[in-house]
C-alpha cells in the first residue's frame, strides 16, 4: 500500500458523461385547440350527396418566441368540401403546441418550429378533423392524407427569395 493521496487527481479529472450526448432536440409542454370550427350549412341534405366532394385544403404554420423561452407553434387548417358548386362542410382548426427547444442552433430554428413541430401535431389535429365530420353525420368520415411539412417550408422559402429562415415571431 501507499500513503499517496490521489483524491486531488480524482476531482480533477472530468465526471464521465452520463448518458448519450444531448444532440439538438425539443420537447412538447402542452397541445391544445386555440380555434375550431365545423360548419355543415346543407344538413341534412348534404348527408345524401353521392359520390367524394371537391376538397380545398390549405395549411400554414406559425411559430412565436414567448418571454419564458418557450416556443407556441400554430398548425391551422382549412378546409372546404364543395360537390357541384354546393358546400358541403367547412372546417378551421387552429391546434397548437408549447414547445422547448435544447441545443438548436440559429440555423436550424426555422426547420425545427416549422417542420418539425408541425409534424408532431399534425396527427392529433388530423384525429380531431375526422371526429368532427364523423360527429357531423359524415360517414366515412373525413380522413386526411399525410402533410409534407419540409416542402411547404420549402415553398415558403422561395417565396421569401431564400433570405434566410422565414421569421419567427418573439414576444
Amino acid at each position: 500500500m501507499t500513503d499517496t493521496d490521489t483524491s486531488a487527481e480524482t476531482n480533477n479529472a472530468p465526471a464521465p458523461q452520463q448518458g448519450p450526448p444531448q444532440g439538438p432536440g425539443f420537447g412538447i409542454l402542452a397541445q391544445y385547440i386555440k380555434d375550431f370550427s365545423f360548419e355543415n350549412p346543407r344538413a341534412p341534405e348534404s348527408l345524401r350527396l353521392q359520390g367524394k366532394p371537391q376538397v380545398d385544403l390549405g395549411v400554414e404554420m406559425n411559430a412565436q418566441g414567448r418571454a419564458d423561452g418557450l416556443y407556441e407553434v400554430d398548425l391551422k387548417l382549412s378546409i372546404k368540401a364543395t360537390q357541384e358548386d354546393q358546400p358541403v362542410f367547412q372546417i378551421e382548426l387552429v391546434y397548437c403546441g408549447l414547445f422547448q427547444l435544447v441545443n438548436v442552433s440559429e440555423q436550424e430554428m426555422g426547420p425545427v418550429l416549422l417542420i418539425e413541430c408541425p409534424r408532431y401535431l399534425y396527427p392529433y389535429a388530423r384525429h380531431i378533423i375526422a371526429n368532427a365530420t364523423a360527429d357531423g353525420g359524415f360517414y366515412p368520415p373525413f380522413q386526411m392524407e399525410p402533410i409534407d411539412f419540409a416542402s411547404i417550408y420549402q415553398a415558403r422559402m422561395t417565396a421569401t427569395g431564400g433570405a434566410g429562415d422565414p421569421p419567427v415571431g418573439q414576444a
